[in-house]
């Protein structure tokens, strides 16, 4: 038997979810036809069928007065439509309050992918691109609910009923089903791995092609691989490790603005921030929005800085080690504070804010992975942070034993954090493509150590190679390939894709 999250009875109920998200069928499997408005019901009945978009304004205006009616006799009415109009959430539920009724908003936690399925099974879809963004639109939407007003806010997860109770029409119901949540804060978060598997790093990019297109086809290429996410270096100046000084290296941030309009799945975040090059509010700012953009695929790679150069030629300080990682304490403290519910005075360990407003808020869980391996950084990784980022060495699977370590000294459940490491991998579709690409690539180099340095080998091979870093606790693998030129060599990393299960 299954318990059941009681709704109040009658109640202002609105629905929250895009196109395929399941709204009708949990509304009719527990109200009456009657208590039901449906926007696109009522487009049937003004227009010419539930996809006549030009009578949408006639069924709206009808749909506004059902609404009024009902709630002016105190009878529940379930508001069917996509859920994201601000302003009308607000009207109805003032409506609500001056009825005296309690008004819920009932969230369908629906994966994506579902909703796309059920979409393009239907007779007259909703167009692709419009669906994405009532995806994207819905999920900005969870983040304001809390704050608006709502006596409740549930979480309906598909199969799990949610049943009208015998409540009082005040107060909130406290009885959650399994699969069912109630959420008094937060934002919904996006089920699956997140960031766990393989994630593309993208730290050079050509100076010859239009920056976009490349972007756009590279990322289509992720997706199709297979691949988790893909992560940018945030850097001023082309680092010497990877490129010359002058080789264009994009802000990241606005990169991962145009990725997110370009992608359905990808996790996307930065691999890593520097502490130095913005405050921390304003990096919580970028990572918030970037996050209600995806619907929650967002991450922060962030570290204390390391390189003075780029510092300098900016016009940005380049403070002692201590004082940067001083900087990175507080600023990974500041992030969380920013994203937490609410708008009230934080006051914590390092960091103190008269306000914490922040809106849009993250949609659901918005890691913080630290980069850097010295004794320091891995202790704020395991305090702090959700994760932390090393090298794939074996120095640096070193340090993922020793930063889980200190996450159980931290009292903290290591299921719960991402140890991930920087694999810069060499890929050739045989042993004599894996070394005439050694050659191609090594420099100065001798060819066996150039090998060695970057596991040079077939993507098989490295796939197993990846599969032995999960059994050492690794839950992650940003991989930057060494000579990675476009879409074709993101394809070539498809069977990296499930090392990690």
């Amino acid at each position: 038997m299954v318990d059941v999250v009681p709704v109040p009875d009658p109640a202002l109920v609105v629905l929250v979810g895009a196109s395929g998200s399941g709204k009708s069928t949990w509304a009719s499997s527990r109200y009456r036809t009657a208590e039901i408005v449906s926007s696109d019901a009522l487009r049937g009945v003004v227009g010419s069928g539930e996809h006549d978009l030009d009578a949408s304004a006639d069924a709206f205006a009808l749909l506004e007065q059902v609404v009024a009616a009902r709630l002016g006799r105190r009878l529940t009415v379930v508001v069917d439509t996509v859920g994201t109009d601000p302003a009308r959430r607000r009207r109805w539920l003032a409506a609500a309050h001056e009825a005296g009724l309690p008004a819920v908003a009932v969230v369908l936690d629906t994966p994506a992918g579902v909703c796309r399925s059920r979409n393009a099974a239907r007779d007259r879809p909703v167009p692709a691109r419009v669906l994405d963004r009532q995806l994207a639109t819905v999920a900005a939407t969870v983040g304001l609910l809390d704050d608006e007003g709502w006596d409740s806010v549930l979480v309906a997860t598909p199969d799990v009923p949610t049943h009208p109770g015998n409540t009082p029409s005040t107060g909130r119901p406290t009885t959650v089903a399994a699969g069912t949540t109630s959420r008094s804060s937060g934002a919904l978060p996006e089920q699956g791995a997140g960031l766990r598997g393989v994630v593309l790093q993208l730290s050079r990019f050509p100076a010859d092609v239009d920056l976009l297109t490349w972007l756009r086809d590279v990322a289509a290429a992720t997706e199709e691989a297979g691949l988790a996410g893909i992560a940018l270096m945030d850097h001023l100046i082309q680092i010497p490790q990877v490129g010359r000084a002058w080789d264009p290296i994009p802000e990241p941030w606005v990169t991962l603005g145009a990725l997110a309009a370009s992608t359905t799945r990808l996790h996307l975040g930065t691999l890593v921030t520097p502490v130095t090059f913005r405050a921390p509010g304003i990096t919580a700012k970028a990572a918030a929005t970037l996050s209600a953009l995806t619907g929650g695929r967002a991450f922060v790679g962030v570290g204390a800085g390391w390189w003075e150069r780029e510092h300098t030629a900016y016009g940005l300080g380049f403070p002692s080690a201590r004082e940067r990682l001083d900087a990175l304490e507080r600023g990974i403290e500041t992030m969380k504070a920013l994203w937490a519910p609410g708008t009230k005075t934080y006051a914590g360990r390092l960091v103190s804010l008269p306000e914490t407003t922040c809106y849009p808020r993250p949609v659901g869980e918005l890691p913080v992975v630290v980069g850097g391996g010295g004794d320091r950084t891995l202790r704020v990784a395991a305090r702090l942070g959700d994760g932390c980022n090393v090298l794939s060495d074996d120095a640096g699977l070193a340090k993922v034993a020793r930063y889980l370590d200190l996450v159980d000294e931290a009292g903290r459940d290591r299921a719960t954090v991402h140890a991930t490491v920087l694999d810069l991998p060499l890929l050739g579709r045989d042993r004599d493509d894996v070394w005439s690409r050694v050659e191609r690539h090594r420099g100065r180099v001798a060819a066996a150590t150039f090998a060695a340095r970057h596991h040079a080998g077939t993507p098989g091979e490295h796939a197993d190679r990846l599969a032995g870093l999960a059994e050492r606790g690794v839950t992650t693998a940003f991989v930057a390939p060494v000579g990675l030129d476009g879409p074709d060599d993101v394809l070539a990393l498809a069977p990296l894709a499930t090392a990690f299960g």
